[in-house]
């Protein structure tokens, strides 16, 4: 990523969590020496954590989140991405105005934990084929302000404002609370291309009217990195004005 010429590298927390103390140093290291920093960690909170439904302990997750969030620090992130399907996902039978209210809980537990770090929450809103709860980024704005914390923002990613046909106008809807965004390419979540089907543009443009300047990460699959990672971040650049 460093050679192909992008600015960051974004992590998944909740696998970083699985190192033994030991490990994790020395993955820090390894990434401090590449010269390409790690800004941002998604996959917050694993499915053994759940957060919704009769079998939530507190204790756990606010013990998880003292040592995700340092390790998070310890990085450099500014962004922790708060999708967490399996972690969050209401349990059959439950109710879920209660599962709302108990996300809003941990997100509340988590802005406590952040303090005066320089770090914000990134809710994220997963589509209906992989979440059953925050399923739309009209959701996911709805729950950031009732959450009202500092630290905790809103993640728009354009394969799931895709999946779930909503239109860009939610962006500018959302402008005060937008923190991060992801990318992919609608169609198999692949690496952005061009002339791909994706209108990239569009969806950038209304980032940029909306007053949108913070990060984009790349959030897809691909078979070839090597020839997909340098292609799609000329796209992204194009679409940007960046050239």
């Amino acid at each position: 990523l460093r050679d192909f010429g992008y600015d960051y590298v974004e992590l998944p927390l909740a696998q970083m969590m699985a190192l033994r103390q030991s490990q994790f140093s020395a993955l820090a290291e390894y990434v401090q020496s590449t010269g390409i920093p790690c800004e941002a960690c998604n996959n917050f909170i694993p499915s053994s954590h759940p957060v919704t439904g009769d079998k939530v302990d507190k204790i756990q997750i606010a013990e998880y989140f003292y040592e995700a969030i340092e390790r998070a620090s310890e990085l450099g992130a500014k962004s922790i991405v708060f999708g967490s399907s399996g972690a969050k996902n209401v349990p059959q039978g439950f109710s879920i105005e209660k599962a709302w209210d108990q996300i809003i809980e941990t997100l509340v537990l988590a802005d406590e934990i952040i303090g005066k770090r320089d770090i914000r929450i990134a809710i994220e809103p997963l589509c209906r084929v992989e979440s059953n709860i925050v399923v739309n980024a009209h959701e996911g704005l709805r729950l950031a302000q009732e959450v009202n914390r500092p630290g905790v923002k809103l993640l728009i990613d354009y394969y799931h404002l895709e999946m779930e046909k909503e239109d860009n106008s939610i962006i500018e809807k959302a402008a005060d609370y937008l923190q991060h965004i992801h990318l992919a390419n609608p169609s198999g979540r692949t690496f952005p291309q061009a002339m791909d089907g994706g209108d990239y543009q569009k969806f950038i443009t209304s980032l940029q009217q909306a007053g949108y300047d913070g990060r984009i990460s790349i959030e897809a699959y691909t078979d070839n990195f090597s020839s997909s990672a340098p292609a799609a971040l000329a796209t992204v650049r194009d679409a940007c004005g960046r050239g």
